[in-house]
């Protein structure tokens, strides 16, 4: 069934007032790369995406965390 123009809208207001949008940059035949893996493992490029940031946050984070508990300087990469 079409969606409407009604739907489309609401669709439109719902994702512009509740989500952030930002475009990535990578080299040619790396987007190829990433939506074959992601769809091997049942996943949208979009929910890889921030599944693998917020993976590299956490890592990030505890290994801060780590070297603050042993008493080196953070890192500011």
């Amino acid at each position: 069934m079409p969606v409407s123009k009604a739907q489309q809208k609401a669709v439109h207001k719902y994702v512009k007032n509740n989500y952030d949008r930002m475009e990535l940059t990578m080299p040619k035949g790396k987007k190829d790369a990433i939506k074959a893996h992601a769809t091997e493992r049942g996943e949208s490029v979009n929910g890889f995406v921030n599944r693998a940031i917020d993976e590299a946050v956490e890592r990030d984070n505890a290994t801060e965390d780590n070297n603050q508990q042993e008493g080196e300087e953070p890192t500011n990469a």
